[in-house]
């Protein structure tokens, strides 16, 4: 599907770069409007999240989670066994990742937006070259997401991807995970409880931009359940050692080897804007690659482009998809109706989908007092809570920062069963400005992990 080559040159109103959460809201909607429409993308339609990120990786983490609460019932009314089948664990994934590529291109072609595969890269301010086909763009939408980071160490070439990770076949019986960021996290934990070995290898606080309190209680748990989580090990190199690899690492301690059967990337991710010639496109990047845009997501040097997602980090905002399609939303408002809205990046949950999930919301503790704030902190462990224990979740706490002059909710951090989602009431209180009073004396539907909220400030 698709064309690819052709010696025309085509004028459209509107190209887009990417095919993801991003991209995908202003194709539609300036394509809805009666734009000539364009959309290029190197990879399969659809974009990582459906594809390469959230959504194959949730499906991974609910058959884990099977697991995980199996085990935690043991002895407490439930018997038996619950294991994971690897292979018929990624057919089912596929069943949600194989029809993206094609239902993504159609919902595109149907609405004459022209589809072209491959990479697109800059030649002027206004126009695009694809394969020996140029392009001209009255707009160009810039929403290229992530790729992982270079290492910058010997034998970088056998480490796979996330990506890799989440097509595997078969799983290896010894994971080393570089990073000890969320990818390294969540996928450890899905790792584990597949039976596998799963090895993290960080450097510096784990999940650093987490509130640490919380981290540390999931870092202990991560241990707990088998996991060889370093936090001082860094990665010097790679090499293959027949069917496996040897991983060198630098502690305090010295130098030291990891034997693994699979090494996967989890060290951070950085913007795929490196292949867009840039500079022919009169674009300015700001020193991690991102494209600097104002306040109406518009390029600061070429007014025709406008950039959302991972490809563009303005301040408040978060590498996450809700936010990506959130400010594709805003770009085609912008695009269709002139320099209108602005983002609001306030109340944005964030969840690392470990087991329980870590799930945070607003500032930490530290961001708080940094900015001069007069902070009320709450932090306890609810292992022992009725909502927590009847499960087997001993793995579970909590902090919130309220202002103490004002009673605003600054910042939430929850670690337990639902977390992903009692993170959201937070959210929503931080977004539309709810007191920590108004979260408190709400009546809410009892037993459940949210009714707990009363209780957090």
């Amino acid at each position: 599907m698709g064309d690819t080559t052709s010696d025309a040159t085509d004028v459209f109103d509107l190209i887009v770069l990417g095919t993801g959460a991003g991209g995908s809201g202003p194709a539609h909607k300036c394509g809805k409007a009666g734009w000539r429409v364009a959309v290029i993308d190197d990879q399969p339609y659809g974009g990582t999240c459906a594809l390469r990120g959230c959504d194959p990786k949730k499906v991974l983490v609910g058959a884990a989670d099977v697991v995980d609460w199996h085990r935690r019932m043991s002895g407490k009314g439930v018997t038996g066994d619950a294991a994971i089948d690897w292979p018929s664990l990624m057919r089912f994934k596929r069943t949600f990742t194989d029809p993206v590529p094609e239902s993504t291109e159609t919902s595109f072609e149907k609405l004459g937006i022209t589809t072209l595969h491959g990479t697109a890269r800059f030649v002027a301010e206004d126009r695009l070259m694809i394969g020996d086909r140029e392009l001209t763009a009255k707009h160009v939408v810039i929403a290229t997401g992530a790729r992982p980071r270079p290492l910058g160490v010997p034998g970088e070439e056998h480490v796979r991807t996330s990506t890799d990770f989440l097509d595997l076949d078969v799983l290896p019986k010894r994971i080393a995970f570089i990073g000890a960021g969320y990818i390294s996290f969540e996928f450890a934990h899905i790792s584990q409880r597949a039976g596998s070995q799963a090895i993290v290898l960080g450097r510096g606080a784990p999940l650093a931009q987490f509130e640490q309190d919380v981290v540390q209680r999931l870092v202990a748990h991560t241990r707990e359940i088998g996991i060889d989580l370093r936090t001082d090990a860094d990665v010097t190199g790679i090499e293959q050692n027949g069917t496996a690899f040897r991983v060198h690492i630098q502690t305090p301690k010295g130098t030291g080897i990891v034997d693994a059967d699979l090494v996967v990337h989890g060290a951070g991710r950085v913007p795929n804007t490196d292949r867009l010639d840039v500079e022919k496109g009169h674009l300015e990047l700001d020193s991690h690659g991102s494209l600097k845009v104002n306040e109406y997501l518009q390029s600061v040097s070429n007014p025709r482009v406008y950039g959302v997602g991972d490809s563009t980090l303005p301040p408040g905002s978060l590498p996450l998809t809700p936010v990506a399609a959130y400010e594709g939303g805003i770009v085609a408002t912008n695009l269709l109706k002139g320099n209108s809205r602005t983002p609001d990046y306030r109340g944005i949950p964030s969840v690392v989908f470990t087991l329980p999930p870590l799930a945070s919301v607003g500032l930490t503790e530290a961001e708080a007092r940094a900015q001069g704030l007069d902070v009320q902190v709450k932090i306890e462990d609810t292992g022992e809570w009725f909502s927590n224990r009847r499960i087997g979740a001993s793995a579970a706490m909590f902090k919130t920062i309220v202002d103490t002059t004002t009673d605003a909710i600054l910042g939430a951090h929850l670690l337990g069963p639902h977390a992903e989602e009692v993170i959201n009431l937070f959210g929503l209180a931080v977004r539309h400005g709810l007191k920590a009073t108004d979260l408190k004396h709400m009546i809410y539907a009892y037993p459940t992990s949210a009714s707990d909220v009363a209780y957090m400030f």
